[in-house]
């Protein structure tokens, strides 16, 4: 965890990486092509570590609908606010997609903002969209191609 202090700027939180063994099974089910088998292997990891972002952002990624992207992210950003929190963050300051650890967090804000305005739930789309832009604003819907 590191809360970088720079001047008058506001601070800057970055997320301490996941577990090894988060990290090498969501790549392995990264290697899987898209259907049951990969959403099994991810399902699996969630299940595992349920307060590891990443792989609830990888569980939204791989949803097999709208409803369950949508809570798979919420329950992402949801643990993200969380362990923001345990890490100095104060409900102000960045949290830049130019640190890796920060990455789970943002794709799990972004899912939700995407999932959120495919239901119609057009306020919490925008809100998720400003919040993004407040926590990196430097932020890239082309970051997620990353």
């Amino acid at each position: 965890m590191a809360n970088i202090d720079i001047g008058s700027a506001p601070p800057e939180t970055i997320l301490p990486p996941e577990p090894t063994e988060v990290v090498a099974r969501l790549t392995e089910a990264a290697g899987l092509e898209a259907g049951p088998e990969k959403h099994g292997a991810v399902s699996s990891v969630t299940a595992d570590f349920p307060s590891s972002i990443t792989a609830w952002a990888e569980l939204g990624d791989c949803a097999r609908d709208t409803m369950e992207a949508y809570a798979a992210y919420r329950v992402g950003y949801h643990r993200g606010l969380d362990t923001l929190r345990k890490n100095g963050w104060r409900g102000s300051g960045f949290v830049r997609w130019e640190h890796p650890t920060n990455r789970g967090f943002l794709r799990a804000l972004a899912g939700l903002a995407r999932q959120a305005a495919e239901i119609k739930e057009l306020d919490e789309a925008e809100r998720c969209e400003v919040f993004l832009r407040q926590l990196d604003p430097q932020w890239s819907p082309q970051n997620l191609a990353q």
